[in-house]
């Protein structure tokens, strides 16, 4: 079994599958080890995505473990199926933080994604000034090639939306995000334009919370649910100060679901919605 030095994201997450399948079972590293007539370690590496793992060898875990749920046994199986050159965000690695690459790849993957944003815009929507705008406002300053190079990977975000099967994409905004003029009125009428126009699209949905809402659930996050093959796949992606942070345990995954519909139901429907965004835009 390879070892490798650097797993994605999307290895990671197969992993952890892996372990909490073997745990809910109640079986420990050293008997599954037993089970598969070997070393306790290289359950551990397998479970640590130290080593690359095999459709076969996951099949073979989860019978072991008595996994009773034949969908969730047949994603993560097909899971092991992923290629890093196949994949167009693999350019980027060494050039950007890990965690820009495993956003895409999350996005890549994702059946569903619903978003929720209160201050900036959905990034899987912005146009190339209005991004680049906010990433000359970074602190410390980044350098021209790494401003370009974010630039040129948020946009290669938005081919989710241009394939054969486009990814199905609810964005919940606040109206404050929508007034902030990032890169000035002219940038920022165009990228409100472009919104506007986004949501003409079949797959995706815009829901603008008014300022006439109040106050509303989740004010202040930034929150990209990824919807899985199975629920158990799911993905959260919250935006820090520090890069995005990952959460895929059933309790978070839970609690955002909540959390995302009650936003949902403070915000307009979705043609007023989008009434709303053009009417900013003309008036800016």
């Amino acid at each position: 079994m390879a070892t490798r030095s650097a797993p994605t994201g999307r290895q990671r997450r197969l992993a952890t599958e892996l372990r909490r399948m073997r745990e809910e079972a109640g079986i420990t590293v050293q008997q599954a080890a037993a089970m598969l007539g070997a070393d306790r370690t290289m359950v551990a590496h397998i479970e640590a995505a130290r080593t690359r793992v095999s459709e076969e060898r996951v099949r073979q875990l989860a019978c072991h473990y008595a996994c009773p749920d034949q969908a969730l046994v047949d994603a993560l199986a097909s899971m092991t199926r992923h290629h890093r050159d196949e994949c167009w965000w693999e350019e980027y690695r060494g050039k950007l933080p890990d965690g820009f690459l495993d956003i895409s790849e999350i996005e890549h993957h994702a059946t569903r994604i619903r978003t929720a944003q209160t201050v900036h815009l959905p990034g899987l929507l912005q146009t190339e000034e209005h991004a680049r705008a906010i990433f000359n406002l970074s602190v410390p300053a980044l350098r021209r090639l790494d401003v370009e190079l974010r630039v040129a990977h948020r946009l290669g975000r938005q081919g989710i939306f241009d394939r054969e099967e486009p990814t199905p994409y609810v964005g919940i905004i606040h109206e404050a995000a929508l007034r902030m003029q990032f890169g000035g009125p002219d940038v920022a009428r165009a990228q409100l334009e472009y919104l506007a126009d986004a949501a003409d699209r079949d797959n995706i949905t815009l829901l603008v919370i008014p300022f006439s809402a109040g106050s509303f659930y989740g004010a202040g996050q930034s929150i990209l649910y990824a919807h899985g093959p199975v629920p158990q796949l799911d993905t959260v992606q919250l935006d820090t100060a520090y890069g995005p942070h990952f959460a895929d345990a059933p309790t978070p995954l839970a609690n955002y679901r909540a959390l995302l519909d009650l936003m949902e139901e403070s915000a307009l429907p979705p043609d007023e919605s989008q009434k709303l965004i053009r009417s900013i835009a003309r008036d800016m």
